[in-house]
């Protein structure tokens, strides 16, 4: 039992709040390494349900001309001096660098790549409560050692919720500690089981030979053997350091209700009408999450590292992602400053359950909506309904009206058997399709390269198809862009797949979103050809 007990928590431990699943490189990657980008292939052509980009550059676009494409990332932030993607950050040409001033009148000063709504004065967020946690704060503050008779009758629904989400609350906080003594738990069986291989062997090196070779006498000791066995092809002990920030992140900032970085910032949070603050503070700090995005969008296509997409993107980098909940006054500024800029695609990998500004996020949407951008949202990790279960933000107005330039993503993986990603949140109503985002390699912070899972790998995917549409063919409008995205979906509506969060269930792909199908460059390039602009429906 406790070898299948630590193998089970281990798997778990790959999987945190982005499903990370890094694998750092230095910035001179070899050739063979770009077959790593299965998302560029084609699934006519080789059997791998990606995207098509490869087929599409080399028989379609090779020698047409194409114009670059403003895409907005908003995320944690990029780095904007890795060396392959430098070349394609959108530069700001009304603002002179470093100068102080606000040259261009914009309302930001030294916007030269874009903008940070989570910096200011005080420094840069980095991390950042859940937005459960807020709500629960505030309330816990004002109902905390109060009966029910002592609430006045206006505020009793108001002290349920404080009570439901209180009970909610102590759930997380409970199950977070507990999670984290198994951890504790792990760590420790490695400390023993490499002490007992060290003592068996006689020698602190060793190969996974000579541990193999050991005779184990009993179940712990054939679970240690296996344990290090592992240990010497996974890097263990990072991946510990990354679980001991993994919970230490969410119980002291993610989950404690006293925790509130604001200040950094200096703005009045309650004003949702306040736009001009924040820094240009763009690549970081915690920007893994931005940078690998932003390089799957529009990485240069050159001889090294990796390819974007999106050969003529310009990515306009804008920060409002922390290591925790993003705030709804952000997300709502961020679009505004992305649109109000340049940008005709805004990417955004993330997400949330709960959105007590919903409608400052609604405002900035619709105005995205009338100045013809088009949104691209990560549909979440959390391999839920999103068609019952809240999921913000979302293409729904609060007076139930929808926005038209929105697509929400699914993540899909390289094998059609289980070409729902098993984390993907999905929704036949709410998700519009699906989008390579399992084992997605791109851009990292400090010159690197990996891979990493998630609908947030998924969303830029499908931007990166958006872009390279607009670039050739830039009178088409974001409606023009969307239609033809869902319209050219590679078809799997009868594919049978696993259902995500319950691999035992078998359903059809269909299932699972509004066009059964998988993005494909390929496809939409043939299709925008012949497309008359400015013909999708409103």
């Amino acid at each position: 039992m406790i070898k299948v007990r630590i193998f089970q928590f281990l798997i778990w431990l790959l999987v945190p709040e982005f499903l990370w699943s890094q694998s750092n490189q230095d910035f001179t990657v070899s050739k063979a390494d770009k077959e790593l980008q299965w998302h560029h292939s084609d699934f006519k052509a080789d059997g791998i349900p990606g995207v098509g980009a490869a087929r599409a550059y080399s028989e379609l676009v090779s020698g047409k001309k194409a114009i670059p494409v403003i895409v907005a990332i908003i995320d944690s932030g990029t780095e904007t001096f890795h060396a392959d993607l430098t070349e394609n950050i959108w530069i700001n040409e009304d603002e002179i660098k470093g100068n102080g001033k606000d040259d261009d009148g914009n309302g930001y000063i030294d916007d030269v790549h874009g903008w940070s709504f989570i910096g200011g004065p005080g420094g840069d967020v980095s991390v950042d409560n859940l937005e459960f946690t807020r709500i629960y704060g505030d309330l816990k503050r004002k109902y905390e050692g109060k009966t029910e008779q002592q609430i006045d009758k206006k505020d009793k629904k108001e002290y349920a919720r404080y009570l439901e989400l209180k009970k909610e609350y102590d759930k997380r906080v409970g199950d977070a500690k507990a999670e984290r003594m198994q951890f504790d738990m792990v760590v420790g069986f490695y400390d023993q089981a490499k002490k007992m291989v060290e003592n068996t062997l006689g020698k602190k090196e060793y190969t996974s030979e000579e541990v193999q070779a050991i005779e184990a006498k009993d179940e712990f000791m054939e679970a240690s053997k296996n344990f290090i066995i592992l240990s010497l092809t996974e890097d263990l002990v990072a991946q510990f350091e990354e679980g001991r920030k993994h919970f230490a992140t969410m119980l002291d900032y993610q989950l404690n209700t006293e925790f509130d970085p604001r200040s950094m910032v200096g703005d009045n949070y309650d004003d949702l009408s306040q736009k001009n603050y924040g820094n240009n503070h763009i690549d970081g700090p915690h920007s893994d999450h931005g940078t690998h995005v932003g390089g799957i969008v529009g990485a240069t296509r050159n001889a090294f590292g990796m390819d974007g997409l999106a050969a003529e993107a310009r990515l306009m980098v804008v920060r409002c992602v922390p290591d925790g909940d993003e705030r709804d006054k952000d997300v709502a500024n961020a679009i505004r400053y992305a649109v109000d800029n340049g940008a005709r695609i805004i990417n955004m990998s993330f997400g949330k359950s709960f959105s007590p500004q919903k409608q400052a996020v609604d405002e900035a949407a619709r105005y995205a909506e009338s100045k013809g951008v088009l949104l691209i949202h990560a549909a979440g990790n959390d391999a839920k309904n999103i068609d019952k279960a809240a999921n913000f933000p979302n293409d729904k107005y609060e007076n139930g009206k929808y926005c038209k330039t929105w697509i929400e993503i699914g993540a899909s993986g390289p094998n059609p058997a289980s070409l729902a990603a098993d984390f993907s949140n999905y929704g036949k109503n709410n998700v519009d399709v699906f989008s390579p985002g399992v084992d997605i390699f791109s851009t990292l912070p400090d010159g690197k390269y990996g891979k990493n899972s998630g609908t947030s790998m998924a969303a830029p995917v499908a931007v990166g198809v958006a872009a390279v549409i607009m670039s050739y063919y830039p009178l088409l409008t974001a409606l023009d862009v969307k239609a033809i995205m869902l319209k050219s979906a590679s078809d799997f509506k009868n594919q049978e797949v696993t259902m995500p969060g319950n691999p035992e269930k078998m359903v059809k792909f269909k299932t699972l979103s509004k066009t059964g199908g998988v993005v494909n460059l390929y496809n939409a390039l043939q299709m925008a050809a012949t497309w008359k602009a400015g013909s999708a429906k409103k």
